[in-house]
């Protein structure tokens, strides 16, 4: 099963307590200037409507289960393999795709590549910058926490955090 997607926002580079209610709370009072907020899961920068209550989209597909149509394109050969699979095409690829992000090395890889996404957008002009990226992609978590010793608390620590999915040592 996904899991729910969760929020952190920071200003400058403050964390706002609180997730998204936090960031509500400091919208009404603070006003949303500077407020940047990023998706836990994956570490990319996400864009709220601050005005208007959070409500899914809603789109093609199937709404209650979060389904969403795009289009994939495959040559004829791989077509035939899919339709000749149990319970269709959509089945067989969602299967293929459970498979591969239960692979030994998935969840690491995604917590790098999370880690590393936030880390661009915060604190590509901090100090060490560079080094400490390569740090968080080679796997040398000493290291890659040792690099960010001197950032801001709340970069460091939630930077750690979107890392720790790649267990990294240190």
């Amino acid at each position: 099963m996904d899991e729910m997607k969760t929020f952190t926002a920071f200003h400058g580079n403050r964390r706002i307590a609180g997730g998204l209610e936090g960031a509500r709370k400091w919208v009404k009072t603070k006003g949303e200037a500077g407020l940047l907020c990023f998706e836990d899961q994956t570490g990319r920068q996400v864009d709220f409507n601050w005005r208007e209550p959070l409500q899914p989209t809603a789109g093609p597909g199937r709404p209650k289960m979060g389904v969403v149509s795009r289009e994939i394109s495959l040559l004829p050969r791989h077509w035939e393999w899919l339709e000749a699979q149990p319970n269709g095409a959509s089945a067989a690829i969602r299967r293929l795709v459970d498979q591969a992000r239960a692979m030994p090395g998935e969840k690491e890889r995604r917590g790098r590549e999370a880690a590393g996404r936030f880390l661009t957008a915060m604190a590509g002009n901090l100090p060490g910058y560079e080094e400490t990226t390569r740090a968080l992609y080679a796997g040398d978590g000493e290291k890659f926490v040792a690099l960010m010793a001197g950032w801001p608390k709340g970069i460091r620590e939630y930077a750690a955090r979107l890392a720790g999915a790649a267990r990294l040592g240190g």
